[in-house]
């Protein structure tokens, strides 16, 4: 048996590449396994097998071979999921799109994929994959503050060795949605036995490691994590999931031994989770992937933020112009965003990075100053909007489609649903309220077709909206 010295030693990390790279590694010491295969040997190293788990999966993992033991030890503490008493979350690692995806509930959603006989159907995969986590945590106590969520940040981003949760946990953190997602999107694609690939490590590949060219996301294929939100929101899936969830309920107290709900009882728990779901439609399919500060690298605020007071009333448009040209990855976002707070704070002699967000064209929305913190990016209007700046100059060409449709449609809304954004709020480009040629003449010609533009009037200061 071959002995792999590198997940042995101090240098392994919690990158998907790293995982993938483990996957081969399990798939070359028996050349020729199917995927399922894969999938118990990692489920057996990773001891991922209680009897909810085998009421859909039918897997007896005694007679499974064991991996080499160095090779077991990484893929336990990569796939087993808990969240340690100082918040820190194990079983997470980091993708190249900049997202932390739990392991175990997207291998879950795979294997029941492999298993069904029927395209579509598939048992289980909404109970393995997310509806018995999300039930755990839409069930909580009402006093319990924060039902979803958080997100965290890594200790590196070049060898990710510990991620900690930025808030006080629920019972399903957003890598767990992230690999839940995952685990559905990807666990429905394998139902389809034409679809099903040859490698394990193939299909993680090709989902979480595609790189983007030219215009983005608007060429990148459909099977992407890039656009896990977008194909997991094409499912319909809130009331499916509802359902999902309540069945999970049911089938965990049968499986410990717990008598039958009854009718009130049932009808409770489908009245709590029809209300936790609104909580999760708008954190999950709402609203854009928010790259936090942490992720990104932001030097700390210079002195003391001054609040925001929402509702606000406005959004404003802007692009980078320095930064040029479109930032196509998670890493180069990232510098570019680093770059821009840089010269902000050093150069402009401001507290922070002068947005409130940044849209790049790698798929994802970079956090500025957020949601609560007042920005510097629209002189005189700083305390009623916020200020969203597109990654590249747009005197010319036009940012991506799916850049601005992350702005104009998720990101909007999500301000909105969130009670951050007042529902008539007006949409204006920078050089509407400042003498300026932002966000360029290509870019303030396509917002002035979107719902919400508006003018203000020279002489009343209010905003007149463009029907």
């Amino acid at each position: 048996m071959k002995i792999f010295l590198f997940f042995s030693s101090a240098s392994f990390s919690y990158r998907m590449e790293d995982f993938i790279s483990a996957v081969k590694q399990v798939e070359d010491e028996d050349p020729g396994s199917e995927p399922l295969a894969v999938l118990k040997r990692l489920r057996r190293a990773a001891e991922v097998n209680d009897p909810f788990i085998q009421y859909f999966l039918f897997s007896d993992l005694s007679g499974v071979p064991e991996l080499a033991a160095n090779l077991s030890d990484y893929i336990r503490k990569a796939v087993h999921h808990r969240v340690t008493e100082d918040a820190k979350e194990e079983g997470v690692v980091l993708t190249p799109d900049g997202t932390t995806v739990a392991l175990r509930p997207l291998l879950l959603g795979i294997e029941a994929g492999l298993l069904a006989k029927t395209r579509g159907r598939v048992r289980g995969l909404y109970q393995l994959a997310l509806a018995r986590d999300l039930g755990l945590s839409l069930r909580q106590s009402p006093t319990v503050t924060r039902r979803l969520g958080p997100d965290g940040c890594w200790d590196n981003l070049s060898s990710p060795q510990v991620f900690t949760l930025s808030d006080s946990p629920s019972l399903l953190t957003t890598a767990q949605v992230n690999g839940g997602m995952d685990g559905v999107v990807l666990g429905l694609e394998v139902s389809d036995k034409s679809r099903r690939p040859l490698k394990l490590s193939n299909l993680l590949t090709e989902y979480y490691c595609h790189q983007l060219e030219g215009k983005g996301l608007d060429t990148a294929p459909r099977l992407i994590s890039r656009r896990r939100r977008e194909n997991f929101k094409r499912l319909g899936v809130p009331l499916l999931l509802t359902r999902q969830v309540v069945k999970s309920v049911q089938l965990q107290q049968s499986l410990t031994g717990q008598s039958n709900m009854e009718r009130k009882e049932k009808k409770e728990l489908m009245r709590e989770v029809k209300e936790g779901m609104k909580e999760f439609v708008h954190m999950y399919m709402d609203c854009p992937p928010i790259v936090t500060r942490c992720m990104w690298g932001a030097k700390p605020y210079i002195g003391t933020p001054t609040n925001l007071a929402l509702p606000l009333s406005f959004m404003f448009i802007h692009h980078t112009s320095t930064p040029s040209q479109p930032c196509l990855t998670f890493e180069q976002c990232s510098a570019d965003m680093r770059s821009m707070q840089r010269f902000h704070q050093e150069d402009r002699g401001w507290d922070d990075i002068g947005y409130s967000f940044v849209a790049g064209s790698d798929g994802n929305i970079y956090e500025g100053r957020g949601w609560y913190w007042q920005g510097a990016h629209t002189l005189g209007y700083n305390s009623v909007g916020y200020g969203v700046s597109f990654i590249g100059d747009y005197s010319s060409v036009l940012p991506s489609q799916h850049a601005m449709e992350l702005v104009r449609d998720q990101l909007a809304s999500c301000a909105v649903g969130g009670g951050r954004l007042i529902p008539t709020f007006t949409l204006m480009g920078h050089r509407q309220v400042v003498n300026t040629a932002c966000p360029g003449d290509a870019l303030y010609s396509e917002i002035k077709t979107w719902k919400h533009f508006g003018i203000l009037t020279s002489l009343l200061k209010k905003p007149v909206m463009v029907m």
